[in-house]
């Protein structure tokens, strides 16, 4: 068989995994290609073909296990050289298999240490429970909980993608986007063709930053496999974010329509917690002087915060924008209070961060309340507003 990475596989990759259909538990299947891989390495092949037939047994639909378990079958008559030795298999297909089997086996190898903390998350809500993050290079989405606060790992998931990759820009091109979303609907698989699985979850692509670049499409969700197949290449979808029936399921039944961020990066980040609370420090600093800035009803104050790029929703410039707004006369400065406040680090090439929070405002015996989001953009060494809206 074709080489494939070394891994110290530790007894964690050997935990079952619930099976939310059955109840029952079923076997980790990257830890059982890992087992495999390293009882030929240790030339150990009835090992390793008791790995492979408990593989395919567990996931009878696994085409990369079924393709394995052959070559292991075959090498007790002859030798094989390399990956995928049964006559006439199409090239493409055991590219597609060969890479799946790397990034499989690589996520063993290359789990996130649980001290660091994606770079991406700066600040959740007390109500958001969870936050999905995908590194599309690895074809990995990674599960944390809000512990206190503070993001904390809980485990991980083999995805496919676009076919195309990432950086999606408009309808049809097989990619897939890249920024922060939401969850925004949870659609039962009894309601979908069998092509999505047992359901979907769908993302709001395009969200506001996505619109004020120019990126269109649509449908870009989260969901399951056909029933006949057990998984994809890494790089096989329309765009959607596609995982295993048995992943998918435990992911759908703990996620939250419209509170679970979804975070897509080309690479996931990942700093220590010192740096973390520095940028998080930053972040809210930024939030709490715009805060004292609106507070002070004075226009010059609160448009140094705004980039002079600044566009929103429909497309005004800072200065059309903000003639729109409400003012404040000296008279009757406002009270401003933020609270239910997220953070996040927008991925790619840009300095971005996004805030949403609940604004209210008092002035005299008037209240108000709405819900914003801001996209902060750090130009030269300051950061500055380059968008805002209601949510």
């Amino acid at each position: 068989m074709a080489a494939l990475p070394s891994s110290n596989v530790g007894a964690k990759t050997r935990t079952a995994l619930p099976n939310p259909e059955s109840g029952q538990a079923l076997p980790n299947p990257d830890a059982l290609l890992i087992e495999v891989y390293k009882s030929l390495s240790a030339n150990n092949l009835r090992l390793a073909q008791a790995k492979a037939d408990e593989l395919v047994e567990a996931y009878p639909h696994f085409q990369l296990g079924h393709l394995i378990r052959g070559d292991l079958l075959l090498m007790h008559t002859q030798p094989v050289t390399a990956f995928g030795a049964i006559k006439n298999a199409p090239a493409d297909k055991l590219k597609d298999l060969r890479d799946e089997a790397m990034v499989r086996i690589k996520s063993i190898s290359q789990k996130p240490d649980p001290s660091l903390i994606p770079r991406a998350i700066l600040q959740l809500r007390d109500d958001q429970k969870l936050a999905l993050v995908v590194d599309a290079k690895k074809s990995r989405l990674y599960l944390y909980e809000n512990n206190g606060g503070q993001p904390k790992f809980v485990t991980d998931y083999y995805v496919s993608q676009g076919r195309f990759g990432i950086n999606k820009s408009s309808e049809g091109d097989q990619k897939t986007p890249i920024g922060i979303y939401y969850i925004t609907s949870r659609l039962a698989g009894a309601k979908l063709p069998d092509f999505y699985g047992p359901g979907a979850l769908p993302i709001n692509y395009p969200n506001e930053w996505d619109k004020v670049n120019g990126r269109s499409g649509s449908g870009i969700w989260l969901h399951g496999m056909p029933s006949a197949n057990f998984s994809r290449p890494p790089l096989a979808s329309d765009g959607c974010v596609v995982l295993t029936n048995p992943d998918f399921l435990k992911i759908s039944a703990a996620v939250d329509v419209g509170k679970t961020p979804v975070i897509i990066s080309e690479q996931v980040e990942f700093v220590s917690k010192a740096k973390w609370n520095s940028e998080k420090q930053v972040a809210n600093k930024l939030l709490d002087d715009w805060r004292l800035d609106a507070e002070s009803a004075d226009a010059n104050r609160i448009l140094a915060n705004y980039s002079r790029n600044f566009k929103n929703a429909q497309g005004d410039n800072i200065n059309a924008w903000f003639s729109k707004q409400q003012q404040f006369d000296a008279q009757h400065h406002p009270s401003i209070k933020l609270s239910d406040v997220t953070q996040f680090r927008y991925p790619g090439k840009d300095e971005l961060i996004v805030c949403t929070f609940t604004q209210e405002t008092t002035v005299g015996k008037s209240k108000s309340s709405i819900r914003k989001r801001q996209y902060w953009m750090k130009e030269a060494s300051r950061w500055r507003i380059i968008y805002e809206g209601l949510v």
